[in-house]
């Protein structure tokens, strides 16, 4: 029954990073509170499980001319720099402090999901 669940939690992981929503959001807890893994293992396993899946939605995404390359080119140079610094930083905490700071990350984006007024934006594809 385990092997039908990590199949399960994958197909639904993948669907949302393909979706540009970020599997780790359901991946991560899944890992957690379904298999009972600990934070620190579930984040790597997300860490390692986002590597091919979103080369697939990149490639998708790009093909589909949905990918700003000015900005993007931007935000690689400080995501990698700010990732070796996070990568570091959870290295070092405990596997608790890392749950409770998931668990307030989720919770903030959430909210401001939630009460975000919608921008429509005249250069959006239809």
């Amino acid at each position: 029954m385990t092997i039908v669940l990590y199949i399960i939690i994958g197909l639904l992981s993948g669907a949302l990073t393909g979706l540009g929503i970020g599997g780790g959001t359901l991946l991560i807890p899944a890992l957690i509170f379904i298999l009972n893994m600990g934070q620190r293992e579930a984040q790597s396993i997300n860490l390692i499980y986002f590597i091919p899946s979103a080369v697939i939605a990149v490639f998708t995404h790009a093909k589909n001319g949905d990918i700003e390359k000015k900005i993007m080119r931007r935000l690689i140079v400080s995501g990698l720099l700010s990732a070796a610094a996070g990568a570091v930083i959870a290295s070092r905490l405990d596997g608790d402090w890392l749950k409770i700071m998931f668990g307030v990350f989720l919770l903030v984006m959430g909210c401001a999901e939630f009460f975000k007024k919608e921008n429509k934006n005249e250069n959006e594809k239809p």
